[in-house]
């Protein structure tokens, strides 16, 4: 199959899971705006007539690396007197250093529910977290596939070279539940801390296949190959956000929250190939 007609049903799969999802979900995931902790979306705050100033620091999931990139920069020109400092990395990582590390951040936006979980447990978030996007797994094989992986059934195979996310992070505990599902047990030769070091394991061609989200594998379309497969519909992520209690710009980080989850917000999700919210 052409990279172009896997990528066409890569597409297919994540736009059905959105809907299976969305349909299990509506019961129990935050509402796609802001609230405060009675639930109301009176109780969180709003930016000052003059708009917010200085710094906003947002903790952010690897995957999220060119969308937030990308709605950062127009968020600055939207507001001249805010510059956004982005750090990504995998979200059990964040979650740990602003509640254990102090890490003095204004924003978090977690790959997973159970990541964000550990921050709000904590106590340390401003308004409930809200869920802005969703995201599935893919195969993806160095350019070409020259291992000849046709399926989650290769990475069983101890001569093959495999990397996964580490379970601590949410791409790895999406993998291992599309593992549990299929009654596969992988031999990965490599765990990584986030997708993005699996993603640049495959494309240098370190390793013959990796697991990683169909955003990533999008985002690296030429040097990479995405092979989609049924069970990643067992496995998709919600992706949350939530300002945090001890913001250092509580007004910036307000602001900058709510930019997420507008409609420009939801476009570019879905142009880099996250789970339609619609």
């Amino acid at each position: 199959m052409s990279k172009t007609r896997r990528l066409g049903a890569v597409r297919a799969l994540t736009a059905s899971a959105g809907v299976l999802m969305l349909a299990a979900l509506a019961g129990c995931t935050p509402a796609a705006g802001p609230a405060g902790p009675s639930g109301t979306a009176d109780a969180s705050p709003s930016p000052s007539e003059t708009g917010p100033t200085g710094t906003v620091t947002v903790y952010a999931a690897a995957s999220l690396t060119e969308t937030f990139t990308q709605l950062a920069s127009e968020f600055e020109a939207d507001h001249p007197g805010v510059t956004v400092t982005l750090n990504f990395g995998g979200s059990s990582t964040l979650a740990e250093q602003i509640v254990t590390g102090g890490a003095p951040v204004d924003v978090f936006a977690s790959a997973s529910d159970a990541t964000m979980k550990t921050v709000v447990d904590a106590g340390l978030v401003e308004w409930t977290p809200a869920t802005f996007t969703h995201n599935a797994l893919v195969i993806v094989t160095p350019e070409g596939n020259p291992a000849g992986i046709t399926g989650l059934k290769d990475f069983a195979d101890p001569d093959l070279k495999i990397a996964l996310c580490d379970a601590e992070v949410p791409c790895g505990a999406a993998a291992a539940k599309v593992f549990e599902q299929a009654e596969i047990v992988p031999k990965p030769d490599t765990l990584e801390s986030d997708v993005k070091a699996v993603l640049t394991k495959v494309s240098l061609g370190e390793v013959d296949a990796g697991l990683v989200y169909a955003t990533d594998a999008k985002s690296a379309a030429l040097e990479v190959d995405p092979i989609e497969f049924p069970e990643a519909l067992d496995a998709v992520n919600n992706y949350g956000i939530v300002p945090l209690k001890a913001a250092p710009n509580p007004e910036a980080a307000a602001a900058f929250t709510e930019f997420i989850l507008t409609a420009r917000g939801v476009e570019v999700f879905e142009e880099a190939g996250f789970l339609s919210m619609t």
